[in-house]
């Protein structure tokens, strides 16, 4: 009896534990649902391995409690214990199975591409800079060795990026979206990123590439779609300022 009142005990902190908020540990809770899925999974499985460690911890000190030596006299000896050694084998396969098929579940969903982008973005890597090509726009961004590129992305929207590289391998890595995806040349990926909350962010190439690999930086601009409009408007009569201005210089 005694025993299953420690059990039931260990068993009801460990269910009170879990049903508290659980904190994020100063991590960033992912500026995009995709890095909100990956932010929520992560906590999750803090939480569990903590319920478990407090579970684990609380049977070890209850046997050294318990079982203490007392006397001289020898403990009873049992070779094994059939009921108690199924459960220490099933239980951890269990835990592992639940754990990979979250994981999974999750993994699919941030993989996942819309059928119908509201904004796609070839996202070009290369000795070292990065080239942003908005396709239906036909607008280009491309950096400069003392010019990161900025690339303008509207909130609550799908933005589709097409990842490439023509030299080396390159790494795409925003870690305020709590994902990075690598850039490798012959392989064509797709991502697709839902950004939850206007600001400014900082990218980089998470793959070392080069000489100038840590310069290889980016800004992502995270706006309305009103003033995303707006900038594409804007970029677009600059675009065709300058191609005016070109084509008047070699008509004179």
């Amino acid at each position: 009896m005694r025993r299953a009142r420690v059990l039931v005990l260990l068993l009801l902190a460990g269910a009170g534990l879990a049903a508290c908020d659980v904190p994020g540990f100063e991590s960033e809770t992912g500026r995009t649902e995709q890095g909100q899925e990956v932010f929520d999974l992560w906590r999750a499985e803090v939480a569990a391995a903590f319920v478990i460690g407090l579970f684990v911890w609380g049977l070890i000190f209850y046997a050294a409690i318990r079982y203490r030596r007392r006397s001289d006299a020898v403990p009873g000896q049992r070779q094994y214990v059939l009921p108690i050694e199924v459960t220490y084998t099933i239980v951890p396969i269990v835990i592992v199975a639940v754990i990979f098929g979250v994981s999974y579940g999750v993994q699919r969903d941030v993989d996942d591409v819309a059928p119908d982008p509201a904004v796609v973005i070839e996202v070009t890597g290369f000795q070292w800079q990065w080239q942003f090509h908005y396709v239906d726009e036909d607008i280009t961004v491309t950096g400069l060795p003392d010019e990161p590129p900025t690339m303008v992305l509207p909130v609550d929207a799908t933005i589709r990026l097409k990842l490439s590289s023509h030299d080396v391998i390159h790494s795409f890595y925003v870690p305020d979206f709590l994902y990075k995806r690598d850039v490798i040349p012959g392989v064509d990926n797709e991502i697709d990123v839902d950004v939850t909350d206007e600001g400014t962010y900082s990218g980089a190439c998470a793959e070392f590439c080069g000489l100038d690999h840590a310069r290889m930086t980016f800004t992502v601009e995270a706006v309305s779609a009103d003033e995303f409009d707006d900038w594409v408007a804007q970029q677009q009569s600059d675009s065709e300022s300058a191609t005016t201005t070109t084509t008047t210089g070699a008509a004179e």
